[in-house]
């Protein structure tokens, strides 16, 4: 059993392969957090102290005991207006506009396999593998009620949070604020880790000590967003890869969030996570109940390395769904950058004509195919073939390229509409834009108000149109702008603030209906590159076009940030032009593709362009990928540099039965009379021989991992790495060792 539970001792313990979490319900029946690390087989409660501490209030049934305050325990789901000043995870304004809610525990559940939620993405089980435990608050006065849900992976060592908010009372109330969880930890020195950035450079990891105060990361941009993760790691100051313990919490949430972590005046730390609440205001009718997304937890005891392969694990298994959840993706070559708006169908047919004779799968055809849509300022919404451009329409394209063996995918922006579009002009009341104010518009288009059923359905409609008119296998989901202009024509004035949480339950709904209606089209999200990766779109969308950014150097940091929470099989990641269209940079062909394997690889160029050398290059690449492709995408994955700190970027696969392993990176700069970098490899076993592919020599694992390897002398800046290492059965006599 992963879940034991002890009635009256009021004792929760949930168990992992090798965590043990602990919640306990006291006398007064204050729901307690206790212990969230390694196994222990005991009730850590004796770890907790309780000061006396000036300014913090107590609860009237502890009138004088100073020493119980809310304000100084750890707590579960902590409310607010009950003397805990710290951040709080629950926030309900009453019909007398009183804001307090006292949570009290009153009674448990545990149930076989894992909850779901309705209209929100969750973790799901495979088999019997999971648990969950269902905890039930009342504050008594108002007649709110909360269950916290909690489900278990024990094997991939995760536990998932969230709660439900009812209202049992017989007055309408407001939720202001209804995060997902919260972790208190009562003692330690931590760094925080969070994954920052900007369109076109997204996730780059900052770790910084904690502050006495609050500490926050988060988005009100309606998504997850460019600048901010929903996601977060808690390690101790000495943590490294493979050493130290580690907390990390990732939302399955696509829209505005709140990260904070507040580290409290007994040096304790807090760490909150869920929907913003500065654009939440939820209306709670009597007999009504609010369901919060849900947070993925893990710990680790073994530094940053296990904790992401956690994360890996669960969401490459338990989150993403569908043909394509671990099945091999196609290697597809996307027009985009070799034409942008300049395309015709016999420039298409060229460039896909070239792609199927370097050995690629299939063929994507970006913006531009679709209404008046000569540039990204019009068109969107008017999702009808612009025969001027596609003369004859779109199947017989599609006939074509098809024929030539390739498979064929299509790019669409269905939660936009442009001003200049025939949708607009005949639906402007469809846009989410404020009355008596001109709107607020970015590429010229405005968001389409996914909270009416009536706009998903047309959405719907028009998408199923394309789609059942050609043999189409693949979609590129894209959303190229913030949620500006909060208000729909649907809702009344007073329940403006529910917009936020609604787009998303639109767009959940939207895509489930289409995943569900074509289950043989890999769907790939996107919003400007990174703009919403999360593990809420991975639930529908296998993989997530990573960065707008193909500059290969800058890649190398982009994929890094992203590999602490989000598995290699998720990221979208393709071989584009030099220079750069983004930076400029020219960096060789072999770095470029090297740095895309790590990833859903493709190409992203016109492969008519390429001379000769090039083709045969790009050949040898789509072949070298197809035969690392389970080695990549199902293998463990190992980070081996901090390409922010180090000279290099570098890291490393390894089969599950570590039989295979391939290490890949670049080395930045290339120096005269260079020293060659050493590096140690991870997860290999100690006592297996392993072959270096490229000259034949054989190593032990534990040579390999406790000395390691010398890199190879680069020639040129932004060199390539590959360093392929196969099983070793026996050394013969001319083999070296």
């Amino acid at each position: 059993m992963s879940i034991e539970a002890n009635g009256k001792t009021g004792l929760f313990r949930i168990l992992t392969d090798n965590t043990e979490y602990q919640i306990k319900a006291d006398k007064n029946g204050v729901l307690k957090h206790i212990w969230y690390g390694p196994k222990t087989g005991t009730d850590m409660e004796y770890m907790l102290d309780y000061p006396d501490v000036g300014f913090s209030g107590n609860i009237y049934e502890e009138a004088y005991n100073r020493s119980y305050s809310l304000d100084t325990m750890p707590l579960e789901y902590p409310g607010i207006g009950t003397g805990d000043f710290r951040v709080s995870v629950l926030k309900v304004v009453h019909d007398n506009g009183s804001c307090a809610v006292d949570l009290r525990y009153d009674g448990f559940d545990v149930k076989q396999g894992k909850y779901s939620i309705p209209g929100l993405p969750a973790v799901y089980s495979n088999g019997d593998e999971a648990e969950t435990l269902e905890l039930y608050l009342k504050d008594s006065v108002s007649g709110i009620s909360v269950t916290l849900k909690y489900g278990v992976i024990p094997k991939y060592d995760i536990i998932t949070r969230s709660a439900v908010i009812s209202n049992h009372g017989k007055d309408t109330v407001r939720l202001l604020s209804a995060l997902s969880m919260c972790l208190d930890i009562p003692y330690g020195e931590w760094d925080w880790i969070h994954f920052a950035g900007r369109h076109a450079m997204e996730r780059i990891t900052e770790r910084a000590p904690l502050f006495h105060g609050i500490q926050e990361s988060s988005s009100s941009r309606g998504t997850s967003s460019h600048q901010q993760n929903p996601s977060v790691i808690l390690c101790d100051r000495n943590a490294s890869e493979t050493s130290g313990e580690c907390y990390g919490a990732a939302l399955m949430y696509s829209g505005s969030f709140k990260t904070q972590i507040e580290y409290d005046q007994l040096n304790q730390t807090r760490l909150v996570m869920g929907i913003d609440p500065d654009s939440f205001d939820w209306e709670l009718k009597p007999g009504g109940s609010f369901y919060a997304p849900e947070a993925i937890m893990t710990y680790s005891s073994d530094g940053l390395d296990k904790l992401s392969q956690n994360f890996h694990h669960v969401i490459r298994n338990n989150v993403c769904r569908g043909k394509y959840k671990t099945s091999k993706r196609p290697i597809l070559l996307n027009n985009w950058e070799a034409t942008y708006f300049d395309f015709n169908e016999e420039k298409l047919e060229q460039i896909a004509r070239e792609a199927a004779e370097l050995g690629a799968d299939m063929f994507v055809m970006d913006d531009g195919w679709f209404g008046k849509r000569d540039s990204d300022s019009s068109g969107l919404g008017d999702w009808v073939v612009n025969e001027k451009r596609l003369r004859g329409g779109l199947k017989p394209l599609v006939d074509k390229i098809t024929a030539m063996g390739l498979k064929f995918g299509i790019w669409f922006e269905p939660e936009m509409v442009s001003e200049d579009s025939d949708l607009f002009r005949k639906h402007s009341d469809w846009a989410l834009t404020l009355p008596g104010r001109k709107p607020v518009v970015s590429r010229g288009q405005l968001v389409l108000d996914l909270t009416r059923a009536d706009v998903r359905d047309h959405i719907y409609n028009a998408i199923s149109a394309i789609l059942g008119s050609a043999d189409i296998s693949y979609v590129k989901w894209d959303m190229n702008r913030s949620i500006c202009g909060r208000y729909s024509r649907e809702l009344p004035s007073e329940r403006m603030g529910e917009i936020q949480h609604r787009y998303v339950l639109g767009l959940y709904e939207l895509l489930e209906r289409l995943t569900s209606a074509y289950p043989d089209v890999l769907f790939e999200g996107c919003s400007g590159g990174g703009g919403r990766f999360d593990a809420g779109m991975l639930y529908y969308c296998p993989q997530i076009w990573c960065s707008d950014d193909t500059d290969a150097y800058e890649r190398t940091k982009i994929q890094y940030g992203t590999s602490f929470i989000y598995p290699i099989s998720t990221v979208g990641s393709h071989v584009s032009a030099v220079p750069n269209h983004q930076t400029g940079r020219i960096t060789p062909l072999e770095s470029r593709a090297v740095t895309a394997m790590a990833g859903s690889f493709g190409y992203e160029l016109d492969p008519n362009a390429l001379t000769d050398e090039e083709k045969s290059a790009v050949k040898e690449q789509i072949v070298r990928f197809k035969k690392y492709n389970d080695l990549i995408h199902n293998g463990t994955y190992h980070r081996l540099s901090d390409p922010a700190a180090d000279k290099f970027a570098a890291w490393q696969f390894v089969l599950p039965d570590m039989s295979e392993s391939l290490v890949h990176g670049m080395i930045y700069k290339t120096e005269a009379n260079m020293l060659r970098y050493p590096i140690r490899l991870r997860g290999l076993a100690e006592d297996k021989l392993y072959k270096l592919d490229s000259d034949g020599t054989i190593y032990t694992g534990k040579a390999l991992m406790s000395g390691g390897i010398l890199l190879p002398r680069s020639w040129g800046d932004y060199a390539p790495i590959e360093l392929y290492f196969t099983e070793a059965t026996e050394v013969r006599k001319d083999e070296k060792i």
